[in-house]
């Protein structure tokens, strides 16, 4: 009876064992779902881990910090990260799934809030045939530029300048370009300050073979010193409305899309708080 009660017993045991590894496992598989289908990077600079920035789109392209990133206290929503010059995440470009590349379009999305007016790279991707397929800046003639290019040589799809740049305070960057449409648009805190029409019906560079950064260019030019925060990469381009709606709430982690008369219109929910 007794030898019953203790196998009774461990059996018991083992089940809930069992089940626990089941609901870890279930959270675990949860964290990692990629957050939308488009959405390419995500920081939101909450979490540091040691000598790495988590990345949380889901995708797990963790920036590797190289110089001096630190967190913040003052960031746009909760923290930030504070760069120093000549300091980046390094997002290992040659190994991203070529299925993650932004190819048929490609928004850029992040709060800024620079040290000083001058050439600032938010983000940099060069391809292996030399391409330099992307160019979010804040500049020092005080405007910003947002640009993409396909394959060499001389392929620039579009090449936006507008805008007034300012130090020492938080400026909203969004750029967005949709192949389909044949169109580029910066916006600044909101506001549409330029757009161009497709020079060319090409592809962006299909590959980030010679590497991809946040905060500094390929060859070790243009710095962004300051403080960044909410900063995603997308390979679509983004509607004014959605622009808006994370610039005002910060990225949301619940994406549900909704069709409205023949267009995909999506309710952002929130993953940071204020």
């Amino acid at each position: 009876m007794k030898r019953n009660f203790i196998l009774t017993t461990n059996l018991m045991c083992l089940l809930l064992i069992g089940t626990l590894c089941m609901v870890i496992a279930g959270i675990q598989d949860a964290s990692a779902q990629i957050l939308d289908p488009d959405l390419v990077l995500y920081f939101d600079y909450e979490d540091f881990d040691g000598n790495t920035v988590l990345e949380k789109s889901g995708r797990g392209y963790d920036g590797e910090i190289n110089g001096n990133v630190t967190q913040s206290d003052d960031g746009k929503f909760g923290k930030a990260a504070q760069f120093a010059a000549g300091s980046f995440l390094d997002l290992d470009g040659p190994n991203v799934k070529p299925e993650d590349l932004p190819i048929e379009g490609m928004s850029l999305i992040a709060w800024i809030n620079v040290a000083s007016v001058s050439d600032m790279a938010l983000f940099n991707a060069r391809a292996t045939d030399g391409t330099w397929l992307v160019h979010p800046e804040a500049r020092g003639d005080g405007n910003f530029r947002w640009l993409n290019r396909g394959p060499n040589p001389g392929r620039t799809i579009f090449d936006v300048r507008a805008g007034e740049n300012k130090a020492n305070e938080w400026q909203h960057y969004a750029g967005t370009y949709s192949r389909a449409d044949g169109l580029a648009v910066l916006y600044i805190n909101g506001e549409k300050v330029g757009e161009e029409n497709a020079r060319l019906d090409t592809p962006i560079a299909d590959n980030w073979g010679q590497g991809a950064r946040v905060g500094l260019n390929i060859d070790n030019q243009r710095p962004f010193t300051g403080l960044m925060d909410d900063f995603n990469l997308w390979k679509r381009g983004l509607t004014a409305e959605e622009v808006t709606d994370i610039m005002n709430n910060g990225l949301g982690a619940t994406l549900t899309a909704v069709e409205a008369q023949g267009k995909l219109a999506t309710t952002w929910g929130r993953l940071k708080a204020n």
